[in-house]
Formats: structure tokens, sequence, C-alpha cells
């Protein structure tokens, strides 16, 4: 037994504390979303006075302050603490983000409230980034991208579990005690991590300046553009799920908690498919993943005015953009070389900017006034988007790969130098 790879009951527990990390971002991340009205009445009273609604947009910068603590968290806290042991940073991020969660608890104005939630989003892609090279390393070679998977089904669930719960929590006793268990979660965690993740180490020769050379790497932009875009096209949908249930279908406003809870459990059940189908076959697991989750929108689009069909795709879209998540984490892994921490974390980074892409442009086109199925169109064009630029990007890999053979066959021992920078240049790498 090595570090790496310990017995299966001891991987399976330290796999679970993983999860329970991911369940508790989840739940920090979305169940702000559902308190929107709650928060903006009690910390911005007199703006509520004049103007609810304005008060609500206001308080929604509370998601956004968030979002924006995970881009910039991502690669700045991954690149620090890469040459530090993992199972040690991956216990310090828990706990960090149990204490940012007691400061939004306790703070008493709107702009603490603010500073807290940017500082509740530095450590999340570290988190899921460590998390990931832990996990892909627990289960093995050959089941790396079902290691990520099961991390990332802590993520899911609390779509399905934590965030209802938390927002009716938060509705009964006061927004402030949601984010109460939220930080109670991460506790939980950090012990969890501290007694069951086995040692592994970081690499002491990595600085921070070193890990900033990912960005030079033209598959890792790749990579994350597959993220960034193609995922955008499930939050296009995701962002305006509400509206697509009560004005396009007709139905009442308490269908709408029942059609995300089904798109929660296809995101989980899509999650731990696209694990395994990943391991099997990654670039085929993208490119056929986004193909379909372009094929289920234009669905989804079509027959939108029905409810049962719509809860069906609903369930539809959650699966199959939940399959690409574990194989773009596996891919940056894969084309990241050296620089496994930043590249791991940076995956994060990408998703949120595909939330904000996919929420941006589906408000764009509603406020055009081309109605609400059309963010949903919106998400086609997005995920075949996403497809062309997995197609680039192994089109480029094969092309590197070949010119490497060819330099290597002419002459192995001293190959030029500009035939060299083909293959190792920033698209040609990974």
């Amino acid at each position: 037994m090595t570090p790496a790879h310990p017995r299966r009951g001891a991987a399976t527990w330290a796999l679970l504390s993983l999860a329970v990390g991911s369940f508790g971002i989840g739940m920090t991340e979305f169940v702000v979303m559902g308190l929107l009205p709650q928060i903006a009445q009690d910390l911005l009273p007199e703006l509520w006075t004049r103007s609810p609604d304005d008060a609500i947009a206001a308080a929604g910068w509370l998601i956004t302050l968030y979002a924006l603590g995970v881009v910039v968290g991502a690669p700045t806290v991954s690149g620090l603490v890469a040459r530090f042991p993992r199972n040690r940073v991956i216990v310090g991020l828990a706990a960090a983000m149990a204490v940012f969660s007691v400061l939004t608890v306790l703070a008493p104005t709107f702009e603490l409230v603010a500073v807290s939630r940017f500082l509740a989003g530095l450590p999340h892609g570290g988190f899921f980034g460590m998390g990931a090279l832990i996990a892909a390393d627990l289960l093995g070679p050959g089941k790396r991208a079902q290691g990520v998977a099961i991390v990332l089904t802590g993520l899911t669930v609390a779509n399905v579990v934590g965030v209802p719960l938390g927002t009716w929590l938060g509705q009964v006793t006061g927004w402030r005690s949601a984010f109460a268990v939220v930080a109670a979660i991460f506790v939980v965690c950090a012990v969890m991590l501290a007694f069951f993740t086995p040692p592994h180490a970081g690499d002491p020769s990595r600085t921070f300046r070193a890990e900033l050379r990912v960005f030079r790497m033209g598959q890792v932009w790749l990579a994350l553009a597959i993220g960034a875009i193609g995922f955008g096209g499930f939050f296009a949908v995701y962002s305006y799920v509400s509206p697509l249930v009560t004005e396009v279908a007709g139905s009442p406003e308490w269908v709408v908690p029942i059609v995300l809870v089904v798109m929660g459990v296809g995101m989980t059940v899509g999650n731990l498919l696209g694990g395994r189908l990943a391991d099997a076959n990654l670039r085929a697991t993208l490119i056929v993943s986004l193909i379909v989750l372009a094929l289920v929108l234009s669905l989804l689009a079509l027959s939108a005015a029905w409810i049962v069909p719509l809860v069906i795709l609903v369930f539809a879209v959650g699966a199959t953009s939940a399959i690409t998540s574990p194989a773009i984490q596996t891919r940056l892994m894969d084309v990241a070389g050296d620089n496994q921490s930043i590249a791991a974390a940076l995956n994060h980074s990408a998703l949120n900017i595909g939330n904000s892409l996919g929420a941006f442009l589906g408000g764009v086109v509603i406020a055009a006034g081309w109605g609400f199925v059309m963010p949903a169109w919106t998400g086609v064009v997005l995920a075949i988007l996403g497809v062309g630029i997995a197609l680039l990007s192994f089109r480029l890999e094969r092309d590197g790969g070949r010119a490497t053979r060819r330099v290597g066959a002419e002459d192995p021992a001293n190959p030029p130098a500009e035939a060299v920078g083909v293959a190792t240049g920033p698209i040609g790498r990974g």
C-alpha cells in the first residue's frame, strides 16, 4: 500500500470527506439565490422600502462577488500552495471556508457580508483542484475521472438536497441560519479530511511563478474554453428555468423547485456516468456529450410549452451537461504537464465564467424581446461552439504528436529546434 493508493475502505472515506466539502461549496454558492429577498430586506432596509426590486438586484452582487472570488482565487491560491503537502492544504482550505462562512453569519452590514462572500469564493477552486488531484490518485490508474466525479457528486447532490433545505431554513428562521449550516458542514469536512486523507505530497520545487507557466500552454487555454463556452450552454438555461416553467409552460410557482430538483438529480446521474465514460474514452466523452447537450437543448426549446416534456428534458439537460464536467477536469490535468495544482483549480474558474456568460447571454436575448425560450437556443449555440473548440484542441494535439514523431525519425539525437517548437510550443503542448 502506498500513500497515493490506500486500501479501498480508506480511499472511500477520503473520497467521502472530499464530497462533504463539495456539498458545502455547492450549498454556499447557490443557496444565496433563493434567499435574495430576505437578505435584501435585512441588510438594505431603506432601499427595500423604496423599491424591493432594486434591493433584490443590489443583493445579487453577493452572487457576483462570490463568483469573482472563485475566478481570482483558483489560480492564485493553487499556485501559492502547490509546494505543500496536498492532504494538509485541503484541510486548511476547508477550515478557511468555515471561517469565511462564519463571517457571513456575523457580518452586521451589507458591505461586510459582500466582503465575506468574496473571501468565501477564494478557496473554492483550490479545494476542487487539490481534491481532484487527490481523488484521481486514490482510485489508481484507469479510474482518475471516476475519482474526480465522486468528489463533484457532492456539488450536484447539494443542488438536490442542500440548496432547497437551506433555502427553506433561511426563509423560516432567517437567512443567516443557512450559512451557519454551511459553516458547520465545512467544520465537519475539515475534521474528516484531517483523519481520512492519506499523505499526498506536493512538489517542493514548485513556485508561484513556475505554476503560472500553465498560462503559456495553448492546450490548457483550449480546455478552459471548452468548459467556459460549452458548459455555458447549460447555465443559459439553468439561470432561467423559473420563467420557462411559469411563463412558457404556464405552471404555478410551486412547480419550479420540483423542476430544479429534477435537474439536480440529472446532474448527479450524469456526473457519475461521466466519470466512467471519461476513463473509457475522454475525447469521445467530451465531444459526444456536448453534441447531445445541443440536441437536448433544441428539443427543450421546441417543447417548453408543455410541462411534462419540459421536466423530462430538464433532467436530460442536467445529465448531459454534467457528463462533461469530470471529462474537462481530467483533460486539464492531462495537458497541464507539471502544473497540476493550478490547472486542476482553473477548471472552476472556467465553469464560473461559463455561469456568468450563459446567464448574461440568456438575459440579453430575453431583454431583446425574443422570449424566455431563446436562452435554450443560446445554449445550443454555446454547446456547438464547445464541440468546435474540442475538435480544434484534439486536432492540434494530434498534429503536434505527428511532428514530434517525424522529427525523432529524422534525427533522434539532435532534432531541429524549429521542429521541436511545433510539438512543444504553446499550442502543441498537451
